[in-house]
């Protein structure tokens, strides 16, 4: 398993473990009953190909925050 490079996707990863709907899906996904949903080989779960953030506050304003202080952002 690679080691994940971004610090955010790694707390991504441990808060997912937390996230009750995100289980849930991680349960149908083991199960083959859900193709919209996936982990990636660094165990992060996935919506067609995209980081599912859990719904975790802190996490999200650390991310938003991060994101408005890129240079990238307008």
């Amino acid at each position: 398993m690679l080691k994940l490079t971004n610090p955010f996707l790694e707390e991504i990863k441990e808060c997912q473990k937390r996230d009750q709907k995100l289980m849930e899906k991680l349960e149908l996904i083991r199960e083959e009953k859900e193709t919209d949903f996936g982990v990636d080989e660094n165990g992060v779960v996935r919506y067609s190909g995209r980081v599912c953030v859990p719904d975790v506050p802190e996490l999200r304003k650390m991310i938003l925050e991060e994101g408005h202080r890129s240079g990238l952002s307008i």
